[in-house]
């Protein structure tokens, strides 16, 4: 063959690949136009509203979704901390919108709330328990409400607890979903139970030696990657694909912002000593219902040391849940079961 037919040929296969590359993109942005349209429409009888609010000098970002504006009101604080859920597209806090309106918020810069401007402000629990308290403000006035159920998970299942423990007269009820309850003891936890998984495995034995140092939460996250802990081992029981990609609260900008964004304050609060000191034992007088869900095999925040502190705690109604053989991304990898938690403890709370 002669070396023009060779070039002709190459040139013909690269014009295909790039058109069929065109037609692929073409018809991903038409299928997420159609998909984001129709996640965008209101409930007949109900609500779906994204705005930035102003908190505590901050714009902060919600959605407040619902299919029955006469249901009451959830709050989800989310975990990390720093980890907003809104790159979802609620394809996981809608599966409760049922029986709840659900206000999904991106804490303070992050997800959504996310702004270069505030990447000198050090986050403390005092500052979020501020923005927790203005937010709940807010949302009682914004949507007519006398009081809201506080769900929280991981991070924003102790952020919750102290919302709940300190304003009782702004919620109804408390659920804590992977509930920290106190790092110390956690992490102390942790290590006995990483050292009966790595046994004799000296690749295992060389993160064991990394706990406790400056590359403590490193190496905690490759032993519960290593054997099976991680937040997500279950594997999620929802299209995470589809959420991402049409998601309706995010732009091409939002998304450039999203994967921009500089986490040095909250990887700061992480590993500051006021976190590790973060402890809910000895606060234990709840004026309202307290609802725990938990992880049968969640070390990540140790189940054990949880059901020790539900047991401990005092209030009107309690309720723990186990979701066996789950581990700490319970929330995002179990979703059915975990959304059937919440529609018994919304019977139990709010009965029709």
């Amino acid at each position: 063959m002669k070396q023009g037919s060779k070039k002709h040929g190459c040139l013909t296969a690269l014009l295909i690949s790039l058109m069929m590359l065109v037609v692929l993109i073409a018809g991903l942005l038409i299928i997420r136009a159609v998909k984001t349209s129709s996640r965008r429409k209101v409930p007949a009888g109900g609500i779906n509203e994204s705005m930035y609010v102003d908190i505590n000098g901050t714009k902060q970002w919600i959605n407040i979704y619902g299919q029955n504006r006469e249901n009451p009101v959830l709050l989800y604080l989310h975990g990390g901390p720093g980890s907003a859920v809104s790159p979802f597209g609620g394809a996981v806090t809608k599966k409760w919108t049922d029986v709840y309106t659900v206000v999904t918020w991106d804490q303070r810069n992050c997800g959504k709330s996310y702004s270069e401007d505030q990447n000198g402000t050090p986050i403390t629990l005092a500052l979020m328990m501020q923005d927790g308290r203005e937010m709940t403000e807010y949302l009682r006035e914004y949507l007519g409400v006398e009081k809201i159920t506080l769900l929280g998970h991981s991070w924003g299942s102790y952020f919750g607890a102290n919302l709940a423990l300190e304003h009782p007269e702004y919620y109804d009820c408390f659920i804590g979903v992977g509930q920290l309850t106190d790092w110390q003891r956690n992490e102390e936890m942790f290590e006995a139970e990483a050292k009966t998984w790595v046994g004799s495995d000296p690749e295992g034995k060389k993160l064991l030696a990394k706990l406790g140092g400056d590359a403590h939460n490193y190496a905690k996250s490759a032993l519960l990657a290593k054997y099976g802990y991680s937040d997500i081992a279950d594997g999620a029981d929802f299209n995470s694909f589809d959420a991402m990609l049409n998601n309706p609260y995010y732009s091409l900008g939002d998304w450039r912002r999203y994967f921009k964004s500089d986490r040095k304050v909250y990887d700061d609060f992480f590993g500051s000593a006021e976190f590790r000191s973060f402890s809910l034992f000895g606060r234990t007088e709840y004026q309202i219902p307290y609802y725990n869900i938990n992880g049968g095999a969640d070390y990540m925040v140790n189940f054990q040391l949880a059901q020790e502190y539900f047991d401990t705690v005092n209030a009107p109604r309690k309720k723990l849940y186990l979701m066996e053989n789950t581990r700490h991304g319970l929330l995002l990898t179990k979703t059915e079961e975990f959304s059937a938690i919440l529609h018994e403890i919304a019977a139990a709370e709010h009965p029709q």
